[in-house]
């Protein structure tokens, strides 16, 4: 049995008019051509634009990353302020950790972002094989 007969099988016990002319046209072949084109665009190289939109959410991940841990750093640090403890420097040291773990990601960070873009990277995917 191979894979579009399960397939459609499966989607004519759904009672759906969707499911119905889907189950048909996988029954019918036309069916697999979308799963070739498909596999065409999953294959295909990447864009130097998508490259670089994937390092860029790499180091965003790594900035949030960062910034997770310096919050937890600062937490386990005693509060003691010379004016006082008020949501207003709260609000700065917060603001501070989010700024400080965005330059520390750009600046290479702890290299979260470049393990993340390996593993992500379909360049990286595709010379494995």
């Amino acid at each position: 049995m191979n894979i579009n007969t399960q397939v459609s099988s499966i989607l004519t016990n759904v009672p759906s008019p969707a499911s119905a002319s889907l189950a048909t046209a996988v029954s019918n072949g036309t069916g697999s051509d979308f799963a070739q084109k498909l596999d065409r665009a999953l294959g295909g190289k990447s864009t130097a634009a998508s490259d670089k939109k994937l390092k860029s959410v790499c180091q965003d991940m790594e900035s949030v990353f960062l910034n997770m841990m310096l919050t937890s750093m600062r937490a386990t640090v005693p509060k003691d302020s010379l004016l006082g403890e008020s949501n207003e420097d709260d609000i700065m040291k917060s603001m501070l950790d989010t700024e400080l773990s965005k330059n520390m990601a750009q600046a290479g960070g702890v290299g979260i972002a470049s393990l993340l873009y390996r593993q992500l990277s379909p360049q990286q995917s595709l010379t494995k094989k």
